[in-house]
């Protein structure tokens, strides 16, 4: 019986495309922890300093702790709204490494993550993050596949034909 899963969120509507059939698969009191992780760039491995600014405005890293917390407090509130307990986590790291370092240490059941669809080029010099959440996980892992993704390349595919 799944009573504690781990949703790993990153503001997008494809990652919350997790969410419902997560809430399906639980029952009325379960727990959901909501994790976002804030990837920072690691500019030491080229050689040049690390200072981290994001977009054009300079977002400090505090700036977007607080963001993350706002919108998984935001998404934990609906949940909380339907009987469900729910715990929110932001951190910064690898996203991958911290989904399965904070399923290991809260000891949930599952982690149901969706995949952005990532395929090609930019999936193997980048990886996928649901691919090493899968291979490292401690747990069960549920995929929720990206169908608009997939609707993209059919469009996309059709159009270069003609």
């Amino acid at each position: 019986m799944l009573n504690h899963i781990l949703i790993p969120l990153d503001g997008s509507l494809l990652a919350a495309k997790a969410i419902d059939p997560t809430k399906q698969i639980l029952k009325a009191g379960s727990k959901i922890t909501l994790v976002s992780v804030i990837e920072i760039p690691n500019y030491w491995e080229f050689g040049v300093s690390p200072v981290v600014t994001f977009e054009q405005n300079e977002i400090t890293v505090d700036q977007l702790v607080k963001r993350a917390s706002v919108y998984l407090e935001c998404e934990a509130a609906k949940l909380r709204a339907e009987d469900f307990q729910v715990e929110v986590v932001v951190r910064c790291g690898d996203p991958a490494t911290v989904i399965v370092e904070i399923a290991s240490d809260h000891k949930v059941d599952a982690i149901s993550i969706s995949t952005h669809g990532g395929s090609g080029f930019s999936r193997w010099l980048f990886g996928s993050v649901t691919g090493k959440v899968l291979s490292a996980a401690p747990c069960a892992v549920f995929v929720i596949p990206s169908r608009e993704h997939s609707q993209v390349e059919h469009i996309a595919h059709s159009v270069a034909q003609n």
